[in-house]
């Protein structure tokens, strides 16, 4: 049975920082796409980043670029995903998801969300 489960989210005050981490189980990596997505209240579900550990492409929305960076533990099965400088605007839930090949908001399996609020 293929899981995702999402974790690290939190209150933080604005400018500070969290770290994200999606435990993947039932599949290996290869080929798959892990990416972080995030729906802020009344906001349609937005992509925020997107890697493919099996080699290392990786890519993220404008709003986050230069803040947010992804990453993988391929032994631990486990994505990353480091949030520096928040802001109020990143307040939302997050969702890790996975498919192949890359990141959509149409992926096949997605986690359950973990909530991320800063406070201005």
């Amino acid at each position: 049975e293929v899981q995702l489960q999402a974790s690290g989210g939190g209150l933080v005050q604005a400018g500070g920082s969290l770290r994200l981490s999606c435990a993947i189980s039932g599949f290996g990596f290869d080929g798959y796409a892990i990416g972080w997505f995030r729906q802020a209240p009344g906001k349609e579900l937005e992509g925020v980043s997107c890697i493919r550990p099996s080699d290392g492409s990786i890519d993220y929305s404008d709003s986050v670029k230069g803040r947010f960076t992804i990453s993988s533990d391929n032994a631990k099965d486990t994505v990353y995903m480091q949030m520096n400088d928040l802001g109020p605007e990143d307040t939302a839930v997050y969702y890790c998801a996975a498919d192949l090949p890359w990141c959509l908001k149409t992926m096949h399996y997605w986690g359950k969300g973990t909530l991320v609020t800063v406070s201005s």
